[in-house]
């Protein structure tokens, strides 16, 4: 049944195909984050391994948070490996094992590029696809990532 909310079909999917892109990044840095805690070596070790699951475990509850909104909006959650590569603006750097000071920049400049890309969508959501509820949701996710990105960049300091 799809919803009656007072948002077009058209809008809607639009709405929708912005989200699971976000949905896509969003897994990606999740990923990256993980591996990085996996892997990270050197004299800050413990803090960055811990550092490192706590993005990880904020991601997982974000990448939640987003499917659960595509499906909230009458979508359906995109969630295989291929969908999400497909669909991200991100990069994956396969068979790389970068210093812990490069692991850093790497999320830095991704997270940097979420919130870009955030703050065009929570426009269009808003605007052009009259869902101030997607673009509040958006508007809440930019902040909090901005926040992280803030502490990425002060370990870099």
């Amino acid at each position: 049944m799809k919803p009656n909310i007072g948002i077009s079909e058209k809008n809607l999917e639009g709405v929708i195909k912005i989200l699971s892109t976000l949905l896509a990044d969003e897994y990606v840095l999740y990923t990256k984050a993980r591996n990085y805690h996996w892997n990270v070596v050197g004299p800050q070790f413990n803090e960055l391994h811990k550092f490192f699951q706590s993005i990880y475990e904020e991601l997982n509850d974000y990448i939640d948070d987003i499917a659960e909104r595509i499906r909230s909006l009458g979508g359906w959650s995109v969630a295989t490996l291929s969908e999400f590569l497909q669909l991200t603006r991100l990069k994956e750097h396969p068979g790389e094992y970068p210093e812990a000071r490069k692991m850093i920049e790497n999320l830095l400049n991704d997270y940097e590029a979420v919130i870009r890309t955030l703050r065009e969508d929570i426009v269009k959501v808003g605007e052009e696809y009259k869902d101030l509820g997607t673009a509040d949701f958006l508007t809440e996710l930019m902040e909090k990532h901005e926040k992280t990105a803030w502490m990425l960049r002060s370990f870099l300091s």
